[in-house]
């Protein structure tokens, strides 16, 4: 078997104060996500050692491959993960602060070849080997930035590492370890995140759409309270009038584009997508079936620091069939479970906790 091959640490730059100032179920959930990014970016073939809270030990058996193949590696991983980010940043609705705070995260990489096996404790498999030592040790220096890609001279048999980009610097420094001097090479990746193509906006909302319904109440509460009791799906069969049950629809943290599975009373079920958020002076988001004939816009309004103006208005398609249907035969329940589910909110408020 192999005993040498190329190890590939990806590492989240300012875990440790993220962790110690936030939220813990938010910040657990974002470096899920972050740690699922770079594992799918993966496109030279790496195994998985362990995941190691803010960093991936990835490692790949036999020849390295170029330094070229590395470095197309590098840039993917470091451009997914800041495109993760800018997109969450954009599309967020919790203001906790963890997901405030999410933009303020970076990678860093280390890449490094030398000798390494395998062991197996049980149903968990780990390396072992001098170098898998030194990687590590090489995630501790004294670069001050954090948005970098390390190189060992190992992976580069005596060779100065070619600049790839035309704004790549590299710099020449060494790591003193217990086995000795590690010399290697860095150079900073920040002006990747300018080359970043933004993902496309969501489509979400319906563009020809006529209101419907349109009820306002007022809460003695704050306003980011009532946002978490109204906008959490987890919230929904709590308070809406009508739904049995809600199922989230994925793991992901609250943001534009999260789905859920409401089962209603009637055994009906309806898949919704949050469609839109804005935060300013005030608080707006919207949900939108998938099948986008109807959307309800919530507008949270802060009267006083512990009294909320909460507006709630029902959107049909602009559609003359779906309009007539409702007017006939629908509008007058439709109205009758908005009003109870407002007055369903009010006992709801009385108790409610926010999640952090």
């Amino acid at each position: 078997m192999e005993n040498r091959g190329l190890l590939f640490i990806p590492d989240i730059s300012g875990f440790t104060s993220f962790i110690n100032q936030v939220d813990i179920d938010h910040s657990r959930m974002i470096m899920q996500e972050l740690l699922e990014i770079l594992i799918n970016a993966n496109q030279i073939g790496l195994e998985v050692s362990e995941i190691e809270g803010d960093a991936i030990l990835f490692y790949k058996y036999g020849e390295s491959p170029k330094l070229e193949e590395i470095y197309k590696q590098v840039e993917k991983m470091f451009s997914e993960f800041h495109r993760h980010l800018l997109s969450y940043n954009h599309l967020k609705y919790c203001q906790c602060k963890a997901c405030v705070s999410v933009a303020d995260l970076s990678l860093k990489i280390i890449t490094h070849y030398g000798e390494f096996t395998g062991y197996n404790v049980k149903n968990f498999s780990k390396l072992i080997g001098k170098d898998v030592i030194v990687a590590h040790q090489l995630l501790k220096n004294d670069i001050e930035q954090h948005e970098y890609w390390l190189v060992t001279s190992s992976l580069l048999q005596d060779k100065q590492p070619a600049g790839f980009k035309e704004w790549m610097k590299w710099v020449n420094s060494s790591k003193q370890t217990e086995t000795g001097e590690v010399p290697f090479h860095y150079t900073m990746l920040s002006q990747l995140k300018n080359e970043i193509v933004p993902d496309k906006p969501l489509q979400l909302e319906i563009s020809n759409r006529a209101k419907v319904l349109s009820f306002t109440k007022e809460y003695d509460t704050d306003i980011i309270t009532l946002f978490h009791a109204t906008g959490d799906f987890n919230n929904k069969g709590r308070w809406l009038e009508g739904v049995k049950s809600v199922e989230e629809v994925g793991h992901y943290l609250p943001r534009v584009g999260m789905k859920c599975r409401c089962v209603m009373e009637n055994e009906q079920e309806i898949i919704y997508s949050s469609s839109y958020y804005n935060y300013e002076d005030r608080i707006e988001f919207s949900e939108t079936d998938e099948k986008k004939i109807m959307s309800t816009y919530y507008t949270l309004e802060k009267i006083s620091d512990k009294k909320t103006r909460l507006s709630i208005n029902l959107y049909l398609r602009k559609n003359i069939v779906i309009l007539i249907i409702f007017y006939l035969l629908k509008k007058k329940k439709a109205g009758e479970f908005l009003k109870r589910s407002l007055q369903n909110l009010e006992v709801l408020l009385k108790d409610f906790k926010l999640p952090y």
